[in-house]
């Protein structure tokens, strides 16, 4: 079994709840917050290399547990009668037997069951933090990238001046 494959599972509804990005999604439309969420983790996921399980608790609604691809993101809805942490906590047991596996939630109870299955986790916070941290490096190097695609970064002083002097007609 390969360690390199790394995988982020994160519980959706705690997210949701302790982000302040969803503070005012969440009490008008809270399926404008999942897909807000599904979003920011699908350039997340491909940002950072790693597969991410985004888990939402439907114990309460009819039917039975689906798991939807979106943009490459891996969504999983719980099923009737069964929670999200049941669901992270198999996945744990799961995956953990052969990759990297973090959960992020801010349930203290799940962090600790995580922990006792071989995961790592982190909190809703440090999740917000990383995500953001990797939007920014990447548009540090998409910034960079198109610095250095100039012609001035390849051209002398003097080289420079003669085709600035050309660009103006002087």
């Amino acid at each position: 079994m390969s360690m390199e494959q790394e995988y982020l599972i994160v519980d959706g509804y705690n997210i949701i709840n302790n982000w302040p990005d969803f503070a005012g999604m969440r009490s008008q439309d809270l399926s404008h917050a999942r897909e807000h969420l599904e979003e920011i983790l699908a350039n997340y996921q491909a940002l950072s290399g790693k597969q991410v399980i985004l888990v939402f608790d439907a114990h309460q609604v009819k039917g039975q547990e689906t798991v939807e691809n979106k943009n490459g993101l891996q969504v999983i809805y719980s099923g009737q009668g069964k929670t999200a942490d049941q669901v992270i906590e198999q996945l744990v047991y799961n995956l953990s037997k052969g990759y990297r596996v973090t959960v992020a939630t801010s349930d203290w109870l799940e962090q600790r069951i995580v922990l006792g299955k071989d995961g790592l986790r982190i909190s809703a916070r440090e999740l917000r933090l990383l995500v953001m941290e990797t939007i920014e490096q990447s548009k540090q190097h998409y910034r960079k990238g198109r610095q250095q695609r100039s012609l001035s970064n390849y051209l002398t002083e003097e080289q420079f001046q003669v085709l600035e002097q050309l660009r103006r007609h002087k």
